[in-house]
Order: C-alpha cells, then sequence, then structure tokens
C-alpha cells in the first residue's frame, strides 16, 4: 500500500471530519477509499467502461394494479439469465417491495432494470450497478459427480 499526501482547506477537512464522525468511519483512509470507489464506478459507468456489473434493483409496486404480478415475473422469467435472487416483501394490503440481485452484461442489466421501473404501476424504483471484472475460473471440487473440474463464472468488483 502507499502512502499518499494531500492539502486541503480548514473548512473543507472540517466538513470532511463531521462527514466521517456521521457515517462512523474509523478514518480518513478509509472513507476517502470509500469515495474513490464510489467516484471510481460511477466514472466507469457514465463511459461505459464496465462490460460487466452486479446491480441491486429494488421497488415498490401496487400488486393491485391490473395483471403487473404477472407481467413483472414474466420479465423476469424471460431474462433469467440475468436475476440471481428476488426477495419479496408485503408492505401493506396494496404495496409489494421487491428487491432482485442481477448479474451480467451492463447494459443487458441496466435495460432489464428500466424496462422493469418503467412498468405502469410500479414505483420508487432504484437499480445500484458495481462494475465487475468476469471470468471463468476451473476448480476441483470433492463434491463433484465425476471428480473432475466444475466450470464457473467468478466475478470481483473492480475497485
Amino acid at each position: 500500500m502507499e502512502r499518499v499526501t494531500i492539502s486541503l482547506d480548514d473548512a473543507l477537512l472540517d466538513e470532511f471530519d463531521a462527514f466521517i464522525r456521521r457515517k462512523g468511519y474509523e478514518n480518513r483512509s478509509e472513507a476517502i477509499r470509500d469515495l474513490l470507489r464510489e467516484r471510481l464506478e460511477t466514472d466507469r459507468l457514465a463511459e461505459n467502461q464496465a462490460p460487466h456489473a452486479v446491480a441491486i434493483l429494488s421497488y415498490v409496486y401496487n400488486h393491485h394494479q391490473r395483471e403487473l404480478a404477472q407481467r413483472l415475473t414474466h420479465a423476469q422469467h424471460a431474462d433469467h439469465d440475468l436475476t440471481l435472487s428476488t426477495l419479496h416483501v408485503h408492505l401493506d394490503h396494496e404495496n409489494c417491495l421487491e428487491v432482485a440481485v442481477l448479474r451480467g452484461h451492463t447494459p443487458d442489466v441496466r435495460h432489464f432494470a428500466e424496462a422493469l421501473m418503467a412498468e405502469t404501476g410500479v414505483r420508487h424504483g432504484n437499480l445500484h450497478l458495481i462494475p465487475t471484472d468476469q471470468f471463468q475460473a476451473s476448480h476441483r471440487h470433492g463434491h463433484d459427480d465425476e471428480g473432475g473440474e466444475n466450470h464457473h463464472v467468478h466475478l470481483r468488483p473492480k475497485t
């Protein structure tokens, strides 16, 4: 790890230290690393330099909206390769919250999420993308049926 020195004016440093206390950081270095990761991820996504991503899609919808639950389920099945898991929560007699964990090519994930959030009756949609490196991995696992290699995809956050 390399040590870096920066200069900040007193007012900015006071504001940063207040931010650190509010967020519960142990020290300035941890806060700066998190802010840099966030900014680098945002920049990669804005510049289309993140071909793969994992994502959290959350949205609230009215389950009484005509055939909406069926349309949402159909969309998830149509793109089942993007969805790793979905959590469904009943908020009240009319509203449900769904949280989907997604992975895949960033444009595909983004398009899928935007299509779901654009459905009539879906509100409060939010997509949080995390750029990743994706690579094939082979490992020997004792539980493989033939005792051979298990080929699967690994995703590693870029920052």
